[in-house]
């Protein structure tokens, strides 16, 4: 359980993904009561963002991080230690409103600086500048949480809204980036072992081009929030990823579901990029269907593609999906379609949208977390350690 950092987190990105929702679609029907800090919604996008989707962060960085720097993998204790951290944030967000803002912001923001100082050190000793660039992301990214608690705790009256999307912002940077290399990787990988003679083809200029416009996004949303030069940034952000793809074959991976749940994960990125310079520069869209195209999208698809591939492969598995383990992808694009076009095509459907959803997309991690429990809690098969 803690040889490796994505055997617990990724146990806990299943296990929040699934009761963190329900749980949310709970309050809005008013089955459960919701805690007390910035009200039930400003907390259903904290805890999806800084609970799901850090927890799935970290258990790639720390289970990539050894193999970029050829050190030796956090485990044990302080990998322990680390994972307390999260689950300390997740249960005093829980019991926000009994306990005070100030200690609530105290647990909760303890995680992601120290996720971020356990990478570097590695990073920084093996000399691994093409990754250093995660530190400032995740440090940047504690600054976005550190901001939502400054509001909680009534030091500003107001900001923790934008940095919320500035929040997303980052992790869209984090998947353009790490997507960007492990998608065609992975996909002309499998086509050589399938004999398929079909080139995956990258272009660095359009990459680093992509990558760009998703930190220029980003940067609009610190600096000129929903405005019109915003919008315009993220349709030219949602051109260049959608560019990007083109040469990736993604038609050709629809037999193989551990492939095309990468590319359809990726592909939720520039259709959330247009809906969003759409929802800025007009009302034809509502702004919330591009944040959850990004979010319940892309962020949801691309965490279980790749937890679902990780966890075969670093536990010395062949790359075979789990029987009934395809389902998972299904739900989690259903929910994720549900949510972003509900707004759209039946906005009077709030709440029953909100419930089908919530369901489907739940269910996906809970799926998960039924099919790979086994996988991520015993020995590799192969008898290495990890």
């Amino acid at each position: 359980m803690w040889g490796r950092g994505f055997r617990p987190f990724f146990l806990l990105v299943g296990l929040y993904g699934c009761g963190g929702v329900l749980a949310w679609i709970a309050m809005l029907l008013g089955f459960a009561p919701a805690p007390g800090w910035l009200g039930p919604t400003a907390w259903h996008g904290h805890e999806m963002l800084f609970g799901v989707v850090a927890a799935a962060v970290a258990g790639f960085l720390l289970t990539s991080v050894p193999v970029w720097t050829g050190t030796k993998a956090v485990a044990g204790g302080r990998l322990a230690a680390l994972a307390g951290l999260w689950v300390a944030g997740r249960l005093a967000l829980l019991g926000a409103g009994a306990l005070p803002s100030w200690a609530v912001a105290a647990v909760d923001l303890l995680f992601v600086p120290a996720l971020a100082g356990t990478i570097a050190g590695p990073l920084l000793a093996a000399g691994a500048v093409r990754n250093l660039g995660f530190v400032p992301i995740l440090l940047v990214l504690f600054g976005s949480n550190l901001r939502m608690h400054a509001q909680a705790v009534g030091l500003t009256a107001s900001g923790a809204s934008g940095a919320l999307r500035v929040g997303v912002d980052l992790v869209v940077v984090l998947i353009v980036i790490v997507g960007g290399r492990i998608t065609p990787s992975f996909t002309a990988n499998a086509f050589e072992r399938s004999g398929i003679v079909a080139p995956v083809s990258v272009r660095p200029w359009l990459d680093r081009a992509a990558i760009a416009g998703v930190v220029l996004v980003a940067a609009f949303d610190v600096a000129a929030p929903r405005t019109a030069l915003g919008g315009c940034a993220a349709l030219l952000a949602g051109a260049l990823v959608a560019g990007r793809m083109l040469g990736w074959q993604s038609l050709r991976t629809v037999r193989d579901p551990l492939l095309w749940s990468l590319h359809v994960g990726y592909a939720w990125i520039p259709v959330g990029l247009v809906l969003v310079g759409i929802g800025d520069l007009t009302h034809v869209v509502p702004q919330v269907a591009g944040l959850h195209a990004l979010t319940a999208g892309a962020m949801g698809a691309m965490i279980l593609a790749v937890m679902t591939r990780v966890s075969l492969g670093h536990t010395g598995r062949p790359l075979v999906l789990p029987r009934g383990a395809a389902a998972a992808y299904g739900l989690v694009n259903v929910g994720a379609l549900v949510r972003t076009a509900g707004p759209i095509l039946a906005p009077g459907l709030h709440l029953p949208v909100l419930a089908v959803a919530g369901v489907s997309w739940g269910g996906a991690f809970g799926l998960f977390v039924v099919l790979y429990w086994r996988i991520l809690t015993r020995p590799r098969v192969d008898d290495r350690p990890g």
